[in-house]
Formats: structure tokens, C-alpha cells, sequence
């Protein structure tokens, strides 16, 4: 546990989860899986994942500004912990507490992105709680079944394994970058910031993939969790054009913003970033296309524990995302100040321009 709790966010789980007593009935041990796995009864062929997902640091932070968003990215966020376990979406349900002071129109567009974004995804939320308060706070819980028999955690990477993801990232740090340096909105507008959870993929994933974890908090930090789960590292093939999102890449460019930012940061996407070994390779490849689906390779697990990035100009940088995941304690909540050592990080690294 000596990696885990190098990362303050790990310790702060870890400080929480000791008050609780433990289930006889929960599979998955702390830290292995998006979502909690249940088991129902010893002969059901179905294990029980349940989750639950808050959306207010990023409403504090003036991050979301849009209510529509606020409801959109609080389905997304819940239901993409169900997608990283490959489960069956049994249905949500919300609470909502909102300032008094909000007209009702607000109060609606939350509702209408929450609406929207579950019906995207063929799923019902049931019901909920509403509550008013001086801070916004948007809560989701979703409960899901597993088949017992494809169970996906994020345990079980190997080394070797190819690495991939399930689509273009970035959008979720462009938009975390445009509102903290307050660039002009029209550079990175928040409508652009529509993550959709990968169910599907999660459901196809489960019975090819070694490991899975979704990228909400970007994929850097996701690699870094999965190399301090499974005692391995990766090498990462920095092919932005095909990594990032057509619009972030036009963010980039207009702002000459360096690539690597946009998968550093901690404001992520719903994407799955999952392994593959090669035996099962060739069989997945050939069902991920039966299924429209299009992952992006990114890399291999290699033995050495370090997140090796391939840049393109043929440099190859090992990335310390302890300093990075840690930040934001470290400058006590500073934003500027966060903002100027984060990039100050990847001119050390010589990130800048690779």
C-alpha cells in the first residue's frame, strides 16, 4: 500500500473506508473498482455494482457554469463508473440541493441535462431527493448487475498487455483550462463538454480486457492509479493527433497550449482506458468492429513501474504523477499558483514541446 498512499486522494479514501465495516458480501477490496461489487445471493449468476457520484467542487470552482452541464456531467459521471465494471444499468437515482435564490429555469436545465443524458444511454432515473442550500451539490447513484462470470476490475494488467482507450480525450482539461486561465470561452465553449459513459464498451470490455478504470480524472492520473494497483508501468506512444479530441486539438493550436496538458490535468472525460493481452488481441479487435466500436492504442504495460511517455520528437520522458496528483494540497487550494507550477512541471520534464 506503500504507492497508494503516496497520493493524498488515496489517503483521504483510505482515511474514510477504515470507520466502515466491511461487508461479508463485497467482492472487490478498496481501490480495485470504479464501482462496488456485491454479491446478491451464492447461486444468482449476477453480482450487484453500485455507485455514487458528486458534482459540486467543479460548480464551486466556477467550472460548470451551465446548469444543463451540471445535469449532464452528474449522470455521466455515475453511470461511467458502472461502464468501467461492464454492468447493466438497473436505473439512478438524484439528489439535488440548489440555492433557494435560483430561478426555476435553472433549477430545470439541471433537471433537462440529468434528463437528457440518462436517456442518451437508455437508462431511467427513479427518483431522488431535492434539498436548498447556499451551495450547489448534484449527487447520482446507480446500481447495475455483472455477470459473475466477467467480472473487470482494475486488477489483473500484465505486462505486455496493449493498452487502450475507448476514445478521443482532453475536452475535460481544455475546459478546466479555459475557465482557470480565463481564456476567452469562445477558445473552448463548455456545450463541447458532453462526455457520454462507455456502457457498451464495458459490457463488450468484460470479456476481453485484463483491467479497466475510467478517465474522470484524466489519463495520466488514470495510468498512474492502474501502475500503483497492478506494480507495473506503461509506454505511452504520444500520438496527439490520435490521443486528443479534434477540438481539443484546435484548442491547443489557437492557444499554443502544449498537448501534454490535456492529458495531465485531473479534469478528465468518461472514457475507459483498458488492457489487452495479445492472445486476445486479434478476437477483440474483430468484435470491438462487429460492434462499431474504434479504441485507440495507446501503448503496452511494460515491467519497469513508471509511465514512460513517447513523444514525438523521439524523446522519451518518465512522468512522477505523485507531485502532479498532489498539487492542488500542496498549493492549499491556490488556483494560480496550482496553474503555475503544473506547467512549471513539463518544462522540467521537457514536456513543452515534445
Amino acid at each position: 500500500m506503500k504507492d497508494m498512499n503516496e497520493i493524498t486522494e488515496n489517503l483521504i479514501i483510505g482515511s474514510w473506508a477504515r470507520h466502515f465495516s466491511r461487508s461479508p458480501n463485497q467482492l472487490n477490496k478498496l481501490h480495485e473498482t470504479d464501482a462496488e461489487l456485491v454479491e446478491i445471493s451464492k447461486d444468482s449468476p449476477y453480482l450487484l455494482a453500485a455507485t455514487i457520484d458528486t458534482i459540486a467542487e467543479e460548480i464551486a470552482e466556477g467550472l460548470y457554469q451551465d446548469p444543463y452541464t451540471m445535469g449532464w456531467v452528474t449522470v455521466m459521471a455515475t453511470l461511467s463508473d458502472l461502464a468501467a465494471v461492464g454492468a447493466h444499468p438497473l436505473g439512478l437515482v438524484v439528489s439535488v440541493s440548489v440555492d433557494p435564490t435560483r430561478n426555476k429555469e435553472f433549477s430545470s436545465a439541471i433537471a433537462q441535462g440529468m434528463e437528457d443524458a440518462s436517456r442518451n444511454l437508455g437508462v431511467f432515473i427513479l427518483g431522488g431527493d431535492t434539498n436548498l442550500t447556499s451551495e450547489i451539490s448534484l449527487t447520482g447513484c446507480a446500481l447495475g448487475l455483472v455477470p459473475r462470470k466477467e467480472v473487470i476490475t482494475r486488477q489483473g494488467c500484465r505486462v505486455g498487455d496493449h493498452v487502450f482507450i475507448t476514445g478521443g480525450i482532453g475536452a475535460g482539461n481544455a475546459l478546466g483550462l479555459v475557465r482557470l486561465t480565463k481564456t476567452p470561452d469562445d477558445c473552448f465553449p463548455e456545450k463541447l463538454y458532453r462526455p457520454v459513459a462507455r456502457l457498451r464498451e464495458g459490457q463488450l470490455l468484460r470479456r476481453h480486457a485484463n483491467c479497466c478504470m475510467d478517465t474522470s480524472d484524466g489519463l495520466l492520473t488514470t495510468l498512474d492509479q492502474l501502475m500503483r494497483i497492478n506494480g507495473l508501468g506503461f509506454e505511452i506512444d504520444c500520438n496527439w493527433e490520435r490521443i486528443l479530441a479534434p477540438q481539443v486539438l484546435r484548442l491547443c493550436e489557437t492557444t499554443k497550449t502544449p498537448h501534454w496538458l490535456m492529458t495531465a490535468g485531473p479534469h478528465g472525460e468518461f472514457e475507459l482506458l483498458f488492457t489487452i493481452s495479445d492472445k486476445r488481441i486479434h478476437s477483440f479487435l474483430k468484435q470491438a468492429e462487429s460492434h462499431g466500436i474504434s479504441p485507440i492504442r495507446l501503448g503496452r504495460a511494460q515491467r519497469p513501474k513508471a509511465i514512460s511517455l513517447l513523444l514525438p520528437s523521439g524523446q522519451r520522458v518518465d512522468v512522477d504523477m505523485a507531485p502532479l496528483r498532489n498539487l492542488l494540497q500542496t498549493v492549499n487550494g491556490d488556483l494560480e499558483r496550482y496553474v503555475r507550477e503544473f506547467k512549471a512541471f513539463g518544462e522540467r520534464w521537457g514536456l513543452e514541446t515534445g
